[in-house]
């Protein structure tokens, strides 16, 4: 056996890429060094950690077989690999990420494979999941683990983040591996994959995870190419260029200075609507959000960020005017806990959805002190303040209050010119349904389809939620369902404006006009409103006439569309073409109502009038239980 202590020329280069994973680190680096082949270096890198992974590495660098490099930043797991790979002195490589572990003759089996089958340039492992499980190649659903593979040195390089960001490993390398050889699988589980909340690829996945937790997660301040596994790609360099190129607006005399805490949802470049008016914006974003939960760095600028960390000084030092709380249900512990130790600035809340969600969280506390201690209140819906001010008498009176939905598009955005409409051509209905088909049952849609309408349904990474309902309505309603992948905003005039109308959710409300009989159904302005809006197309919801609810509200205020008691009263209502046409114009025509840019002047005017009442009002107490 060769003397450890010594330097030598080592049969397998260990990689190991590492972050924020202090914790986990020893545990894989005992199961290295308790290897039963032990011509082995182990080359760490430390993809710019802010925990104590140097100190977690320090006691194993003695040992001359293991190298540590601190990268300044966190670069990406691809870029990592390839700095590890640089330095790699050997003819094989093998894989452990500081969370996972190796068994005694895990890099003997590997070794020897390849050995055996000359053609073979990868050899894997079986595996160990999800602490009882095992596989004995890929985990189902999954790649190949890092943990698993060793290969045959190479050219090949490691997708790094500014070319994709994925959990794709086979994009992100195997699949460049397979040029220069086979695979060859040990037959043995000989490693585990380590299963955690903060795995990368859990990180990465909608819903819980997707692009603004992996960028709160890992720090990454650049626009992001992201598609993981079960999502659809999202360009930011491409859909944010304009906005991020664009010179800064000058501060304007009377501009104010605006604080941002929470997160900015589906539509985030929206708030540049005010920097182009000359106020000036800042960034204060809750941690680990979910992917529809966008938080800065901002992948458009013009919004300057301040650290979570001694986040009170950084306040003190900006002067803000007025803090803007917003928008869902995962930004209100962070919002709420703003509020608590906000250093005297007036403070605004803005709830978009959904109360509901935080009585099932536990977090309903902190959502009605939000409301019952902001200085002003921005309610999505008339329905949705009124039914908060059934809650307390506190939520009825006293504070200044708005009504405007949260996540309106940028007007530029959803510019374009509409395309000719696909009933122009076959004579047909079509409708569209951007998103969810809430309501929309297989035998809903079959009923449609029996009144000659087609329902075009968006978004692959939905359409993997609603497999099920995918086939069984496929099996009923046959060519009238139509699937399509996710559309950007850039492209919603064009795409959506072939159809002659789009679906709002479809359900029958139960509240007989009575607030506190309603449900989120009741009280949402979905966000598929604006889509719809963009290419002036009719919506469809069912009548619910006698209820309170906001979409209906909402849509006879405006005359946006149809109701109806079912889908044979639907198809008598679509036969009327000049009617469908009128509506259609109607909407195209007043669409830019649907832009956040459209209500700016009301939104400034409302921070205006909380900033001019907060030094003279006392503040109110909501006494709650507990």
């Amino acid at each position: 056996m060769a003397d450890v202590r010594t330097p030598i020329s080592p049969r397998v280069s260990v990689l190991m890429p590492t972050f924020r994973q202090a914790p986990f680190l020893p545990r894989a680096a005992q199961s290295l060094l308790a290897q039963s082949l032990t011509e082995w270096e182990l080359i760490v890198v430390d993809d710019g950690s802010p925990d104590e992974t140097a100190k977690a590495v320090e006691p194993y660098l003695a040992d001359p077989r293991i190298t540590l490099h601190r990268l300044e930043r966190n670069v990406g797991l691809g870029a990592a690999l390839n700095h590890a790979l640089s330095h790699a002195r050997a003819p094989l490589v093998a894989y452990l990420p500081s969370d996972d572990v190796y068994y005694r003759d895990h890099l003997e089996d590997l070794a020897a494979a390849l050995g055996a089958h000359p053609g073979a340039t990868l050899a894997y492992s079986g595996v160990r999941h999800h602490y009882n499980r095992t596989a004995a190649g890929r985990v189902d659903g999954e790649p190949l683990q890092l943990v698993q593979v060793m290969h045959r040195r190479t050219g090949e390089r490691w997708l790094e983040r500014d070319e994709l960001t994925t959990d794709d490993l086979d994009r992100m390398y195997w699949g460049r591996l397979a040029a220069h050889g086979t695979a060859v699988s040990t037959g043995r589980v000989t490693c585990e994959w380590v299963n955690h909340p903060h795995q990368r690829h859990k990180i990465m996945r909608e819903p819980e995870g997707g692009i603004n937790t992996y960028r709160a997660y890992y720090g990454a301040r650049e626009p992001l190419r992201f598609q993981s596994t079960v999502g659809h790609l999202t360009d930011e360099p491409l859909r944010f260029r304009p906005y991020r190129e664009r010179p800064p607006t000058p501060p304007a005399p009377d501009g104010l200075k605006i604080l941002l805490v929470g997160e900015l949802a589906y539509n985030p470049e929206r708030v540049l609507a005010l920097t182009e008016r000359g106020h000036r914006l800042y960034g204060l974003w809750m941690d680990r959000p979910h992917w529809y939960n966008w938080v800065g760095p901002l992948p458009f600028g013009h919004v300057q960020d301040i650290p979570r960390e001694n986040w009170r000084a950084a306040v003190r030092e900006i002067k803000p005017d007025v803090i803007y709380g917003l928008l869902n249900w995962q930004a209100v512990p962070f919002a709420h806990h703003v509020l608590t130790e906000n250093p005297g600035v007036p403070f605004v809340w803005h709830f978009k959805e959904g109360p509901f969600i935080c009585l099932e969280r536990g977090t309903w506390r902190e959502l009605v002190e939000l409301y019952a201690r902001a200085d002003g209140r921005i309610y999505c819906s008339p329905e949705m303040r009124d039914w908060f001010g059934t809650l307390a008498p506190e939520l009825a009176t006293g504070r200044p209050t708005l009504v405007l939905d949260g996540d309106l598009p940028k007007r530029e955005s959803v510019r374009g010119e509409r395309s000719p409409k696909l009933s122009d051509r076959d004579g047909e209905l079509h409708t569209v349904v951007p998103g969810r088909p809430i309501g929309l049952h297989s035998e809903t849609v079959a009923d449609l389809a029996a009144q000659g309408i087609h329902l075009h349904f968006y978004g692959e990474y939905t359409h993997g939620q609603w497999r099920e309902w995918i086939e069984r309505t496929r099996s009923l309603a046959g060519r009238f369902l139509h699937l399509h992948p996710n559309v950007s905003q850039e492209d919603w005039v064009r795409e959506f404006s072939r159809y002659d109308a789009g679906w709002l959710h479809f359900f029958r409300s139960g509240n007989g006009g009575e607030l506190r009989r309603s449900n989120w159904d009741d009280l949402n302005i979905p966000a598929r409103m604006a889509t719809l809006a963009a290419a002036g197309l009719p919506m469809l919801q069912g009548d619910n006439t006698g209820h309170a609810v906001a979409t209906q509200t909402l849509a006879r205020e405006l005359d946006l569309g149809y109701f109806f008691r079912d889908m044979g009263d639907l198809g008598a209502q679509l036969q009327d073409r000049e009617r469908l046409h009128r509506l259609g114009e109607h909407v195209w025509a007043i669409r830019d109502e649907f832009t956040f840019d459209h209500h700016v002047g009301r939104l400034i005017a409302f921070f205006r009038e909380v900033i001019g009442q907060r030094p003279t009002r006392a503040e109110a107490t909501l006494h709650l239980p507990g």
